[in-house]
């Protein structure tokens, strides 16, 4: 029998943490919980990329 992304969460749920999410902004680190809904929408939008090695 194959669970639900729900049952799974359920039998889970005693063991889940939260998770905060931190980006940084102007030079600093802010948890994205602390945006108002304009940034929230802004992060959700931005491309993610991974820098490549210089040498």
């Amino acid at each position: 029998m194959k669970l639900t992304t729900n049952q799974i969460l359920e039998q889970n749920q005693e063991q889940r943490t939260k998770c905060l999410v931190y980006t940084r902004v102007m030079g600093y680190h802010r948890p994205v919980e602390s945006f108002n809904i304009g940034k929230k929408g802004e992060h959700r939008q931005r491309t993610h990329f991974t820098e490549g090695k210089c040498c």
